[in-house]
């Protein structure tokens, strides 16, 4: 059965929350970050992304060393302070008329490394070590795992119950017209309550945050040993993490673009793909698939429509659209054998619209372009539980989650 822990942590005072607060380390280009840094100085990119401020040729050790040095100077500066009591946190995000509310709370290394947390992804090293070291080095965890679970309707009727009776922390919006809201939940009969609705939840699953779930489990491991006075209830035996029921979350399309068509002339390349997919003329322009196993395709200023011919299996990940398309197209035809490293593919997450497909197309020379129906909330959990792995850029998650408005001392 999952735990959840409530946790003193590390906030924004009410007023500078919105420009403090920023998206996650890791959907922003180098470029977009400087951009923000430099026309808000207080944003909690210099703690997430210090790597700006110290050069290019600056070593790793300096880069955590800075991300550190801004992380105190926003806490004496009191931009941050500390929680003094042990609290939960009901997040609420609204984006385009639609909301979704879970829990900010901490959850156990221990049920990660054993499985009560599930992942669905493959993790770099490389993107692993740079974030243990990154908690290491500031001794805090700076920004949430995002975690779902099969909604129950008695935690959300508790969590429902406690926002009622609570008043709000936190509410603004940001770049993207995203609604955040957060709410601060101390009060001993509510934080007993969720607690044990959790108690009956039997698994949480990784909806997105995996490398810094791993990073948690690491760094965890390196502070116990080095721990003289180690106690399992150490800060560093749990990890941040925002949890939100399944059935109010949202996946977008990641669709695909291609940059070049193999070697072979269109009609060669049409014909192939007739193999494994019915092809016909979108019924509209620009197409997005409305059912699962029918894709998207743009070819020189049209659009085609895909339907798989063959009939799916039982196994969850070779049922999903992106490994069809993986196994039947990408691969024998395009020959792009590993997505994860070939430079002729490159992936849209569905926030940038089927215009962008046709942007790489039309304009920066790209042959081809696939429009994708979105992974669904239950495929993704059947692979976990299964203890299979998705193919890489299967989901993509909107709205994101804010860096910032919580982070999670380890000291």
């Amino acid at each position: 059965m999952a735990t959840v822990r409530p946790f003193k942590a590390l906030r924004p005072h009410k007023g500078v929350e919105q420009c403090f607060s920023c998206p996650p380390y890791d959907v922003l280009e180098e470029e977009e970050v400087q951009e923000i840094i430099q026309r808000n100085p207080n944003s909690f990119l210099r703690v997430t992304r210090s790597e700006v401020e110290v050069g290019p040729d600056s070593s790793k050790d300096k880069i955590y060393e800075k991300a550190r040095e801004n992380l105190n100077f926003f806490i004496n500066k009191g931009t941050l302070y500390k929680d003094e009591n042990p609290s939960y946190y009901i997040y609420r995000e609204t984006w385009q008329g639609i909301s979704q509310t879970g829990i900010f709370a901490t959850v156990s290394v221990d049920e990660y490394d054993k499985g009560i947390i599930k992942k669905h992804e493959l993790t770099r090293r490389d993107k692993e070590e740079d974030r243990t070291n990154h908690i290491l080095k500031l001794k805090a965890q700076t920004g949430p795992v995002f975690l779902t679970f099969k909604t129950d309707q008695k935690v959300k009727k508790i969590i429902n119950d406690a926002l009622e009776n609570t008043e709000i922390l936190y509410c603004f919006s940001d770049e993207k017209n995203v609604t955040h809201e957060l709410w601060k939940i101390e009060d001993e009969k509510f934080v007993k309550d969720i607690e044990n609705a959790f108690n009956h939840i039997e698994n949480l699953y990784i909806v997105d945050g995996h490398h810094r779930a791993a990073a948690a489990s690491r760094a965890q491991k390196i502070m116990k040993e080095k721990d003289n006075n180690y106690s399992c209830e150490k800060e560093y035996n749990f990890f941040m993490a925002a949890i939100f029921p399944h059935d109010e979350l949202r996946i977008l399309p990641y669709n695909r673009i291609v940059k070049d068509l193999n070697g072979l002339k269109v009609e060669e390349f049409l014909n192939k793909i007739s193999t494994s997919f019915d092809l016909e003329e979108a019924p509209v322009s620009p197409f997005s698939p409305d059912a699962p196993h029918t894709f998207g395709m743009y070819l020189q200023k049209k659009w085609y429509k895909l339907t798989f011919k063959q009939e799916v299996n039982d196994d969850p990940v070779e049922n999903l659209d992106v490994q069809i398309l993986q196994r039947e197209l990408l691969e024998p035809i395009l020959s792009i054998k590993d997505p994860r490293t070939d430079s002729r593919i490159y992936f849209l997450g569905g926030i940038r619209g089927l215009k962008e497909i046709e942007k790489w197309v039309d304009k920066k020379g790209w042959a081809v372009g696939f429009s994708m129906y979105p992974t669904q909330l239950d495929q993704l959990m059947k692979v976990a539980d299964m203890n299979k792995v998705m193919p890489p850029k299967s989901t993509w998650f909107e709205p994101k989650l804010r860096s910032g408005l919580l982070i999670h001392p380890l000291d």
